[in-house]
């Protein structure tokens, strides 16, 4: 398989910060709305640049969300700006009536999101907000896997018409995917083919999936690995036909099991093509103080786990008949 090792890291939301002052000296109808965290999610230099165009808002998220919705009246594009549980938990009232039911052209920019927010705990470690989110009509639901991602993103849900959620997160990661990438939304992106399991992951721990497909090649398992950066609208056609060459699935997320990728992968093969699926996912609990990495391990995020989860469901392939074909990884 190609060899995605990266030297350099850097955190996502340095990318959506770098891709707003692009869209601001593109587009004079973006605005940003922040909410007294704009240095933590990067918007410092757009902030600067077009200062009549940027919105503080403090610790008001609710007022944020409706303000933004209503400036989307007179031709603007807002995008709006903080940590991920106040993005979602905090507001989602405001973002059901307001933005989603109202199908409001907000971009709803959601930074610190999963267990690698880290040290600042369970509290603000939100793990069910792709479920939140996928879960209403009309919102688009996008989680990119390193800088370079999440600045094509950003760039690109500027160009779409429509409520979108874009999860990014807090710690330098791997840096891996090209720079100067076209970013299509709904549409998966292959990273590595293979023929014995398919590995469907998304944001963080792509690289960690890759990581893994590198470790179980060496076991002479061939995973075919497949970066689903948008959650909703979901690439069915590209998980059904990696499902169909491989028979076994395993999906990574840094979210619940609960509400997640592998729960919206799950359902889509059970009514279109049914094979093993595990899952590599937060079980039913909250997180904890702690260094990213470590969390990771600790729950059950890390390279092993893909590699057991995989093993599994290879496993089940062959065994199918006498065993469940949806499943989670333990």
């Amino acid at each position: 398989m190609k060899d995605f090792t990266s030297t350099e890291f850097k955190p996502t939301r340095s990318g959506f910060g770098a891709a707003l002052y692009e869209l601001g000296k593109q587009n004079e109808n973006i605005v940003a709305f922040g909410a007294d965290l704009s240095g933590s999610l990067k918007m410092t230099e757009f902030f600067k640049a077009f200062p009549e165009r940027f919105f503080q808002c403090g610790i008001a998220e609710a007022n944020m969300i409706s303000t933004a919705a209503g400036i989307t009246m007179g031709g603007k594009i807002p995008f709006v700006a903080t940590f991920a549980n106040f993005a979602t938990g905090r507001v989602y009232d405001q973002i059901r009536q307001s933005v989603a039911y109202s199908n409001k052209n907000v971009k709803i920019c959601a930074s610190h999101a999963g267990l690698t927010l880290g040290e600042d705990g369970a509290s603000h470690q939100i793990m069910e907000d792709l479920g939140l989110m996928k879960m209403l009509p009309n919102m688009t639901v996008i989680n990119p896997a390193d800088y370079n991602q999440t600045r094509a993103a950003t760039l690109a849900v500027a160009e779409m018409q429509g409520p979108v959620y874009l999860r990014f997160g807090r710690p330098k990661v791997p840096n891996f995917t090209a720079e100067d990438q076209k970013f299509e939304i709904g549409k998966a992106v292959l990273m590595s083919p293979g023929s014995d399991v398919t590995i469907l992951a998304t944001g963080h721990l792509l690289y960690t999936a890759l990581q893994a497909a590198q470790k179980l090649e060496e076991k002479g398992i061939q995973a075919e690995v497949i970066n689903l950066h948008t959650i909703k609208p979901l690439d069915e056609e590209a998980i059904l036909t990696s499902a169909q060459k491989t028979k076994a699935i395993v999906t990574a997320e840094e979210h619940l099991r609960n509400g997640g990728l592998g729960d919206a992968v799950a359902q889509l093969t059970a009514r279109k093509y049914p094979v093993p699926v595990e899952m590599v996912a937060m079980d039913d609990v909250f997180g904890e103080s702690g260094k990213p990495n470590e969390l990771l391990k600790k729950y059950k995020l890390d390279v092993p786990d893909i590699i057991s989860a995989a093993e599994l469901a290879i496993d089940r392939k062959a065994h199918k008949s006498n065993d469940f074909l949806i499943s989670s990884a333990s």
